[in-house]
């Protein structure tokens, strides 16, 4: 039957169990149940281990070496962002995803001493829980390097699927649902009133000066002055600044030949302009001057890039200041985005920007490039990876990594994978500053990090698949009540410290919450309730930071527990 010879096929060639694996978790993945989803590393686990009900052997080392692989990206996206966190003004944020991130920690290894659980099923407790899938790769190797016995050891390694699959649900829909409708109840507010006081306080105004979050896409017309008073007669620096949107003069026509010219130009009666400016602030001068058709004077080099923000003198200052700097003119910016999750940052006049921030703007070829001078450096698309950088990344953190010390006769090591993510971590700080030391494409990025991640979590579904149901009968239902202890009990206690011990803003607090406890869709839940990007304000850098140790404490908990 075709079905036998599937599987027969599958067992003489697993490496196509795996690309099933993958295909079937991210179609279940993206599947919607009213507004929640498994997500992809839980689909492609299910499928793991369903394909592994055949019997399929693959080598271990093929998730090894995706995992690692995997690490490094992680390191890489969050590098700028971690090393912020701990060196400068987040370090009040830092500090509280360190807090949280240990509570998570305790609370697993409470349910693992109250239960008895092994190494193994406390693990896959502590990666379902806390939604923090990469730490399985951590345990895995910090297990297969114990002492236990070779059958021990199997059975340990076999029970990590099993506790992650049955806890992940409410870790992943429990968080969001307690930061986003408990948090503000904890909190005693209105976080939607929160997040606009916080506006008001702040002097929070939209950088292009009208209603909205962000800077209108720019459009460029051309103007005839027939009347002197209201623009002819001004300087050109004048005339940009009679408008009360963010407009600029980009070319200047005077007796039919086009000018050169400078802020401190003077314009005349029959002079024809090109003005840039969102199509509010253009709608004035079209009251005040005629609008004509000249395709010379508008034909102008726009370009649309990605700027990398490098300029030490930058860090921690706020976008506004940016806005009306001199380099800055004739500029337009579109989105502000920050760290590996590419959480786009308000576009507000307070909003603080930091090196590694990755800056929109729209502008002529010529403005762009007196920006970029200044600021950082051009991301410009590339499918380019600098496979320099990554090999050697990986190469020399792994060897660090794999130096063991022994620590009251216990051999302690952070493994070949833990030191790809710090070796990560580095060098993503690293390009931030100089971005000339290498690149790595979005795009490879993603691959390297959801791909990498994915195939580890097949195999280890598919390793683990014929011993699933067996674990699952043998834990009981207690696993699932202990996983919601410990998603719950952080984030309840969370809130309060944020409030009590931190003092954070009640606007951005629950930011700060899901960001310790790496929750990109429990924020965006909170975003929703506030109806405001304010609280994204505080996620980026608790997440740098928790990302890294609720890694590591794969590694940690297993230790506790040996």
């Amino acid at each position: 039957m075709i079905l036998d010879w599937i599987a027969e096929t599958l067992r003489s060639s697993p490496e196509l169990a795996i690309f099933l694996a993958l295909a079937i978790g991210f179609w279940v993945g993206s599947r919607k149940f009213g507004s929640f989803s498994l997500g992809a590393v839980t689909g492609t686990l299910l499928a793991g281990v369903l394909i592994g009900q055949l019997g399929i052997v693959i080598s271990p080392q093929i998730k090894s070496v995706f995992f690692i692989m995997f690490l490094f990206a992680v390191g890489f996206g969050v590098g700028p962002q971690f090393v912020r966190g701990i060196a400068n003004n987040g370090l009040p944020q830092a500090l509280f995803a360190v807090v949280i991130a240990s509570l998570c920690l305790v609370c697993v290894y409470v349910a693992a001493i109250f239960s008895g659980y092994g190494p193994g099923m406390a693990e896959g407790l502590l990666a379902g829980s806390q939604t923090i899938s990469a730490s399985i790769g951590l345990a895995t190797d910090a297990i297969n390097r114990s002492a236990l016995p070779p059958e021990q050891i199997q059975e340990q390694l076999n029970a990590i699927p099993v506790a992650y699959a049955v806890t992940y649900l409410f870790g992943t829909v429990g968080t969001g649902w307690i930061l986003a409708f408990l948090g503000p109840k904890i909190l005693r507010i209105n976080l939607e009133e929160e997040c606009q006081r916080y506006e008001r306080e702040m002097n929070i105004k939209p950088v292009n000066g009208n209603d909205e979050t962000g800077w209108h896409e720019h459009i460029i017309r051309a103007y005839r002055l027939k009347t002197l008073g209201k623009f002819a007669g001004k300087t050109v620096c004048a005339a940009e600044k009679s408008a009360q949107d963010r407009i600029f003069l980009e070319n200047i026509r005077r007796n039919g030949k086009i000018i050169s010219f400078d802020e401190n130009t003077v314009l005349e009666v029959g002079d024809c302009i090109a003005v840039s400016g969102s199509h509010d602030s253009l709608v004035y001068w079209s009251n005040h001057a005629e609008e004509i058709s000249d395709r010379e004077l508008i034909n102008i080099p726009i370009e649309t890039v990605d700027v990398v923000i490098t300029n030490k003198k930058l860090n921690g200052q706020r976008l506004g200041n940016l806005a009306e700097s001199d380099y800055s003119h004739g500029i337009y910016i579109n989105t502000l985005h920050r760290g590996s999750m590419s959480v786009e940052v308000p576009l507000l006049s307070e909003t603080d920007i930091f090196r590694g921030d990755i800056v929109n703007v729209t502008g002529s070829r010529k403005n762009i490039d007196k920006l970029i001078n200044q600021i950082g450096y051009a991301d410009r698309p590339t499918e380019v990876t600098s496979m320099v950088l990554v090999g050697c990344g990986i190469f020399v953190g792994g060897l660090i990594g794999s130096i063991i010390l022994p620590v009251a006769g216990i051999p302690i090591t952070v493994s070949a994978s833990g030191g790809a993510l710090i070796s990560g971590l580095i060098l993503g700080w690293l390009r931030s500053v100089t971005p000339k030391i290498g690149n790595i494409p979005n795009s490879t990025v993603w691959f390297m990090n959801t791909v990498g991640l994915n195939i580890f979590i097949a195999v280890v579904g598919i390793s683990a698949g014929p011993t699933f149901i067996k674990g699952l009968h043998e834990a009981g239902i207690s696993v699932f009540f202990w996983g919601l202890f410990a998603s719950a009990i952080p984030m309840l206690f969370a809130p309060l410290i944020g409030k009590y011990i931190f003092r954070f803003d009640p606007a951005i607090n629950l930011g700060c919450c899901g960001g310790a406890r790496t929750s990109t869709a429990s924020v965006a839940m909170v975003a929703d309730v506030a109806k405001s990007n304010v609280p994204m304000l505080g996620y980026t850098v608790p997440y740098a930071v928790s990302n890294t140790l609720l890694t590591m404490w794969g590694l940690v908990i297993v230790i506790l527990l040996s």
